[in-house]
């Protein structure tokens, strides 16, 4: 089927700094305008909760009183520490929700980037990191074991908002559908377009990390959620040198070497924190998150040779990733255990 046959409902808000959007087959579900309205509201009363920008928020009452005792927390925000300690373990310290003394230091909290000096790298380093973070989950309740420690929830809030929002359309009976938060955060649900023979999952693009407007891969998402991260859009200029926004809790520097990292999971939440570690980690992080034959998959975009850049696909094959080629890219590919043979 032609992508001039496909034809989609979209509806979309800001939220999160960033435009949300829900995607329907169009004519296919009742009342979708009114769902998707209703999962939008339901992202905003989650930002409302987790956004560390408004005071009255639950983090930012956490990070205001926990390292002076226990702080009771509700349900689902104890559920997200707990996938988000879960993650931290996973990935070394790869990714750290309790970094946010961190983005503090470096100026990405207003998004006014800055390089701190000496002093003040070591005071955030020192209560950087989730040991410092101390989780009853019994009784749903945190507490930081030092003074200075924030957590930031900017590599998985979004994610996390997603999933309840497909959840929420889900159990509304809603067999296909697709939500985005700011394009880099997907989770897709079914089918695009009629149920044909052949056709499967949705098709997102995969934005090209050095040349705006093009893509680099098209994706197909079945039943599946995907997260990508890069610093092209978020960085400063310091001395000449760029610098960027993700940085890497274990050393408190702004990670380097990677350009783009793009990773799929069964939750956007997932799939949003393993993106920021891998980019963080680098190839030698694709081990940790991507267990061959797993849920998991990657694609990881590095500096190649002679201005070209080298992918590496991990767990995916050609029914899910669709190349677009260019002068100078390589593409090293990491099979499922049980994939074809590639043409390329």
């Amino acid at each position: 089927m032609a992508e001039a046959d496909l034809h989609t409902l979209v509806v979309g808000r800001e939220a999160m700094a960033c435009r949300f959007e829900v995607a329907f087959n169009a004519g296919e579900v009742a009342g979708d305008t009114e769902l998707a309205v209703a999962a939008l509201d339901l992202v905003d009363a989650i930002e409302e909760r987790i956004s560390i920008y408004r005071e009255t928020s639950e983090l930012a009452e956490i990070n205001a009183a926990a390292a002076a005792g226990w702080v009771a927390v509700t349900p689902d925000v104890c559920d997200l520490l707990v996938r988000a300690r879960g993650l931290w373990e996973q990935t070394g310290g790869g990714f750290d929700v309790a970094a946010g003394s961190l983005v503090r230091a470096w100026g990405f909290l207003r998004r006014q980037g800055r390089t701190p000096d000496a002093a003040e790298l070591a005071a955030a380093n020192a209560c950087c990191g989730m040991q410092w973070v101390e989780l009853d989950e019994a009784q749903r309740r945190v507490r930081f074991l030092r003074p200075g420690v924030e957590i930031n929830p900017g590599a998985i809030g979004k994610g996390w908002a997603i999933d309840r929002a497909v959840e929420s359309l889900a159990a509304a009976g809603v067999a296909s559908v697709l939500v985005h938060g700011g394009q880099s955060s997907v989770r897709a649900r079914g089918t695009q377009g009629p149920a044909v023979e052949g056709r499967h999952g949705w098709r997102v693009g995969l934005r090209h990390p050095l040349r705006p407007g093009r893509r680099l891969a098209t994706i197909t998402l079945d039943d599946r959620a995907l997260g990508t991260s890069g610093s092209g859009t978020q960085f400063f200029i310091d001395r000449g040198r760029r610098v960027g926004h993700i940085l890497d809790p274990r050393t408190g520097l702004p990670a380097e070497g990677v350009i783009s990292a793009t990773v799929l999971a069964e939750s956007a939440a997932d799939a949003d924190a393993l993106a920021t570690a891998l980019y963080v980690l680098g190839p030698a992080g694709l081990p940790v998150i991507v267990a061959p034959g797993g849920p998991t998959a990657a694609i990881l975009v590095v500096p190649g040779t002679a201005g070209g850049i080298r992918m590496t696909i991990a767990n995916l094959d050609d029914r899910a990733v669709a190349i677009e080629p260019e002068p100078g890219l390589v593409v090293e590919w990491i099979r499922p255990p049980a994939a074809e043979p590639n043409a390329l």
